[in-house]
């Protein structure tokens, strides 16, 4: 086997085995040297006797042979099988190889058969279609739970990990979702803000002074604003901080948090046109020293904000569809000279994301691409008419949705660059009113609005309609609303309706669709591989 050099964040154990028995010696990449392109390793022996020679001996991963590493490699995780296959060609055989695959299989899916078909595409092939099947929600026997509320429409609903998060005016309640299945009392109500809740976000916890230990690294923070002018962190059910300066309500929040280390920062947009930098590190429940910066320029309530991926330029969009690009790295207590860049769009906001130096705005009935380096308008990617009502984009795939009304459109960014007119690649057809609701992910696209019954799921690669869920309890009668908010988490979707909540995991769903009624398939596109490589995207 040539010498192969793994990933730095990789750490194995490997153990040579005879006869499916360990033998004496066994070998830990505890610490992994890039060092003249080899991997070192150490040898230890619980033997005392081969102490002295394991401890002075040196050598390669290359010295064990192709069995041994398939072997270990089927105690790895998804992660980390994928980052040694991707080493080089002898390990990627090791890693590809059925054991590892079937383990995984029995791991994620242990009531579950490989069937004939399957098993004709080889254990990893069969592992990474039925991992996208159930991602694509190609099945009719989901858990389903129904949570019922007050009955009026959802304003925003989060989904994360074991809770269900949503507001209804301005009341927060969060549901576990594991203790309501037991019959044990699952909604929290969380109390503090006393108008319409206008913007609800997740963050790491260890980006913020509550961080404690270890054991809460992938926990989130809940952080919500209001019209009442204040914005409220939120963690283990109660307020934590309550930042207040504001002279209005508080219309947007930044969709992540920007800044160094632990001094992140989170920014608000108001209704009295400032845009407010607030510390996150900060002590004091009250958030007194909070504040570190406001920046004035916009004349009109901001509406929108994104931050540009992992530097300090914060963009944001005014309801007269004015957009400003702040450097926050430069800005003061009272700041108006760190505005980088100014442009316009044509039309209402809708929508606007970052991905690198360039910024996609939707407003009125198109999307703009806007390099933030010199702030022209680079593309038109995509014109929806008469009004777009909703956007998302998946930038791994150059894919962009718009909703219209009746149907949602899919466009292809890269198709956009040298024409004066894009065309859609795909219309998601068949919805009533209004599309409002959009998720995509690597996997599928869920469309929806206030007058469909149901939400739409599509392939994201072709375009195909794979399933429709309805919104609505089947336990409630003569209800005819529509969705009126989402949100999707992997194998797991939430939606609200006037009825409730209906949560839906097809994790270990078995029944697969047949076919979808109404199905639309994209004329343009084929199916695409899938890789490795998405599958992590979403991890």
């Amino acid at each position: 086997m040539p010498n192969c050099q793994l990933p730095i964040s990789t750490q194995v154990c490997f153990v040579q085995f005879t006869n499916d028995k360990p033998i004496s010696n066994s070998i830990c990449l505890n610490q992994i040297s890039s060092s003249d392109n080899q991997t070192t390793r150490t040898m230890s022996n619980p033997s005392p006797s081969t102490t002295q020679s394991s401890s002075s001996s040196s050598t390669t991963i290359a010295d064990l042979d192709e069995d041994s590493v398939a072997h270990c490699a089927s105690y790895l995780n998804l992660q980390d099988i994928t980052n040694i296959a991707m080493t080089c060609k002898s390990l990627k055989h090791a890693a590809y190889s059925d054991s590892v695959w079937q383990r995984l299989f029995r791991e994620h899916w242990p009531q579950e058969v490989l069937s004939g078909s399957l098993q004709a595409l080889g254990v990893r092939e069969a592992y990474l279609a039925r991992r996208t099947a159930l991602h694509q929600f190609k099945f009719i026997d989901p858990f389903v739970a129904d949570f019922y509320s007050a009955s009026k429409p959802f304003d925003h609903i989060l989904l994360d990990k074991n809770d269900i998060i949503f507001s209804q005016g301005s009341m927060i309640q969060r549901i576990q979702i594991d203790s309501s299945f037991s019959g044990n009392d699952s909604m929290v109500i969380l109390s503090g803000h006393n108008a319409r809740i206008t913007s609800m976000r997740l963050f790491p916890l260890d980006e913020t002074s509550l961080f404690r230990s270890e054991a809460q690294r992938r926990k989130n923070v809940l952080v919500t604003s209001s019209t009442d002018h204040s914005i409220r962190l939120w963690w283990k059910d109660s307020c934590q901080r309550c930042f207040k300066g504001h002279n209005g309500p508080v219309s947007a929040l930044s969709d992540k948090l920007f800044g160094d280390g632990s001094g992140k920062l989170l920014a608000s947009g108001g209704e009295d046109g400032t845009v407010r930098l607030w510390s996150l590190s900060s002590s004091g429940k009250r958030g007194q020293h909070a504040l570190k910066a406001t920046l004035y320029g916009h004349e009109k309530p901001v509406k929108l904000m994104s931050v540009a991926g992992h530097t300090s330029l914060l963009v944001t969009m005014s309801r007269d569809s004015k957009v400003r690009v702040w450097d926050t790295s430069t800005s003061s207590a009272v700041c108006s000279s760190c505005c980088v860049g100014m442009t316009s769009v044509t039309g209402a906001p809708v929508d606007m994301k970052c991905h690198e130096s360039l910024l996609y705005v939707a407003a009125g009935s198109s999307v703009v691409a806007i390099d933030l380096r010199t702030m022209k308008k680079v593309i038109t990617a995509a014109i929806h008419k008469p009004k777009l009502y909703s956007f998302a984009i998946l930038p791994s795939k150059s894919l962009i949705c718009t909703g219209g009304v009746g149907k949602a459109m899919l466009w292809d960014a890269r198709r956009s660059q040298d024409v004066l007119k894009p065309e859609p690649i795909a219309e998601l057809d068949g919805h009533t009113g209004s599309v409002t609701l959009l998720h995509m992910d690597p996997y599928k696209i869920v469309t929806g609005g206030p007058e469909d019954s149901s939400v739409s799921i599509w392939e994201a690669d072709t375009s195909r309609q794979t399933n429709s869920l309805i919104c609505n309890s089947s336990e409630v009668e003569n209800t005819i609303s529509g969705c009126s908010a989402m949100a999707v988490n992997q194998c797991r979707i939430v939606t609200g309706s006037y009825s409730g909540l209906l949560f839906r995991d097809f994790a270990n769903a078995t029944c697969p669709v047949l076919k979808c009624e109404d199905g639309n398939d994209s004329k343009f596109w084929g199916t695409h591989s899938y890789s490795d490589t998405d599958a992590e995207n979403t991890e």
